[in-house]
């Protein structure tokens, strides 16, 4: 099994990030001020916690595709809407 290291460094905004290496792989996790209510948004909307997501790049791939497709679905909704409104 690979060592784990966590390393800290300060973003330009001097806020404090983290970095856990594994062996020579480099994996930034999301420093993110959740509230109890994008939690449960989170976890009806995909079925997963903001840790999780913060930990798992490909999970938050899918999710992040998830989201696009449906942004792009309601924005052809909403043209389809304007377009029976305004002729």
């Amino acid at each position: 099994m690979f060592n784990q290291e966590r390393k800290g460094y300060r973003d330009k905004e001097g806020k404090k990030r983290y970095t856990n290496l594994k062996g020579w792989f480099t994996i930034n996790t999301l420093d993110l001020n959740v509230t109890s209510e994008m939690e449960k948004a989170m976890q009806s909307s995909h079925g997963i916690g903001y840790s999780e997501y913060s930990r798992d790049l490909d999970l938050r791939i899918e999710v992040e595709k998830e989201r696009d497709r449906e942004h792009v679905k309601c924005n052809k909704m909403v043209q389809d809407l304007q377009r029976k409104i305004h002729g």
